[in-house]
């Protein structure tokens, strides 16, 4: 799992436009966004962390890469 803070992701329409950025740039990826904590959780499928963050910043916005809670 992969996750992202996502402070400049403010409405609905930024939640869509990430998701597809994901799902863009790693087809198999399962995204879960939680708008009110300004999380994006990622289980991807092929593409690695700095890919996907690549893709959430082509989209216009500025993911901050969060440590894996251990488990």
């Amino acid at each position: 799992m992969i996750a992202f803070e996502v402070k400049d992701m403010s409405c609905g329409h930024c939640v869509s436009t990430i998701t597809r950025a994901v799902q863009e740039a790693d087809r198999d990826a399962t995204v879960r966004v939680d708008l009110a904590t300004h999380m994006v959780t990622i289980q991807p499928g092929s593409a690695d962390a700095a890919t996907l963050a690549a893709a959430i910043q082509e989209a216009g916005y500025t993911p901050v890469a969060l440590k894996p809670e251990a488990e």
